[in-house]
């Protein structure tokens, strides 16, 4: 089941984000000291000065336990950012991921939204191959001098709602 976290869940939140994002840190060597903003150095008082900024946060339950999370941020003109997406080690590799993902794109789409953005670790070949399985597009990649890695970014299209579409439009 997936539903919006509460704001008492937060630190749960930051504890399955931090456990999910650890093995991509160790594999790639990333540390608190190198990148503070991974999500596997997450601290809870983030995660609260982000709901309390109105950013959409969801939970993946199973038997009643949070498993997974996924974050969702509105932008400008029909741009939504997903972020932290997030399933527990132990809890991979049974579709938890792709149904939050396909969750994002429903809500991202009952809110008017257009377009999906992510940022990943564009070495990380295996998780860029999963978001073009799901129908994210490989559109560029940058680097930062504060960043040991290359970020590559991926998009996302949201298939235009008939209230929104202009004159002359077709879905």
């Amino acid at each position: 089941m997936i539903r919006p976290v509460s704001p008492d869940e937060l630190d749960t939140c930051a504890d399955v984000i931090r456990r999910s994002f650890l093995t991509v840190a160790e594999e790639f060597g990333l540390t608190e000291q190198t990148v503070p903003t991974n999500g596997a150095f997450i601290r809870t008082e983030r995660l609260q000065r982000e709901y309390q900024n109105g950013l959409f946060m969801f939970g993946f339950y199973q038997e009643g336990s949070l498993a997974g999370f996924v974050q969702l941020e509105p932008k400008e003109n029909g741009l939504w950012v997903l972020e932290k997406l997030s399933v527990l080690p132990e809890c991979r590799h049974r579709g938890y991921g792709r149904e939050l993902v396909a969750f994002c794109r429903e809500k991202v789409e009952a809110l008017g939204g257009s377009l999906i953005s992510i940022g990943i670790i564009e070495e990380n070949t295996r998780l860029k191959n999963w978001y073009l399985s799901l129908g994210f597009q490989h559109t560029g990649t940058r680097t930062f001098s504060h960043l040991p890695f290359t970020v590559g970014f991926m998009e996302m299209q949201i298939r235009a709602r008939e209230a929104g579409m202009k004159t002359g439009e077709s879905a």
